[in-house]
């Protein structure tokens, strides 16, 4: 199946830069390349244009500068300013159903203040990824009537900047969040009843990210839920759930119908596959050297796992 039935449109990241200190029960890493808007980039490239509007400290590597640029990621939207760049330490269980915070250091990260160009305002597809709602509603008031705009969100907004995370939840078309965030944001546990009250507060399809259960959909009425590609030696799942998202909008910008409901199971598919490679390695070692061949592959591997013929 091709990615590219019509002219991909342009997707614009907003969000976090990061260098990841961590450890798993498969090793660990110190200060590698992370971050939200990194991972969603690095899977929605593989599908269609992506520019990326972030913050980094002078010890940023110029390595990961040039790894984002080989991979087609436009960065000229990184700004450097002095001090150090977000550092996140963290740890997972055996069983990588729990992150453990060791240390977050905000670092540069806390003085972002996104401020787009005239190219970056006149994007087609906006996702805004996981950072304060009151900076995700300034930057989509800085845009030029974009065709599509999502966002992520977690716990500590639904919390600390509940009025305004429902202030922008009225302005998006998909929202991303995963099962804790769900039954947060709703005060309903079972995440079906979830997805459904979360549709009402505005975005006309809402994701619900389930580690290695899945993904469930609701959008136009209906619900729709995908397995997990089965992973047969799972690394790292640092930044699994914005590959996700990477993979879901990267198809979406090459939609002729990004609001029909079988053509979001589709991107939900491919979000799927996308984030498989990514758990196979730390940071994003398997993201930077995906071929495209090799998605194709695991596409046509993870559509007959999921397909049942009648």
């Amino acid at each position: 199946m091709s990615t590219r039935s019509v002219k991909a449109s342009s997707i614009l990241v907003v969000g976090s830069v990061a260098l990841d200190s961590v450890e798993t029960a498969k090793g660990r890493v110190e200060r590698a390349l992370g971050g939200s808007s990194v991972y969603l980039s690095l899977s929605a490239v593989n599908f269609a244009p992506v520019s990326v509007v972030g913050v980094v400290g002078e010890d940023f590597p110029g390595e990961h500068r040039r790894l984002l640029e080989k991979r087609g990621v436009d960065i000229s939207g990184l700004k450097t300013l002095p001090g150090k760049t977000f550092h996140w330490q963290g740890s997972y269980t055996r069983d990588f159903r729990s992150a453990i915070t060791k240390k977050t250091e905000l670092n540069v990260f806390e003085k972002f203040r996104p401020e787009l160009s005239d190219a970056e305002c006149r994007a087609d597809i906006l996702f805004l990824a996981n950072i304060d709602p009151e900076l995700q509603l300034n930057v989509l008031s800085q845009m030029r009537r974009p065709r599509l705009v999502a966002c992520d969100t977690m716990n500590f907004w639904i919390e600390r900047k509940r009025p305004q995370l429902l202030k922008l939840l009225k302005k998006v078309d998909f929202i991303f969040v995963n099962e804790d965030e769900a039954r947060q944001l709703t005060g309903e546990h079972s995440l079906i009843l979830a997805g459904q009250n979360m549709l009402r507060l505005g975005p006309r399809a809402v994701l619900i990210k389930k580690g290695d259960y899945g993904a469930s959909l609701f959008a136009c009425g209906k619900m729709a839920g995908l397995c997990a590609y089965p992973v047969r030696d799972v690394v790292d799942t640092t930044g699994a759930g914005d590959t996700f998202g990477g993979g879901f909008m990267g198809y979406i910008a090459n939609s002729r119908r990004p609001h029909d409901f079988e053509e979001l199971k589709k991107a939900m598919a491919w979000g799927t596959v996308m984030s498989s490679f990514k758990v196979e390695a730390f940071s994003v070692k398997r993201l930077a050297s995906l071929k495209r061949p090799e998605i194709m592959r695991r596409w046509k591997e993870y559509i007959s796992l999921v397909t049942v013929r009648s």
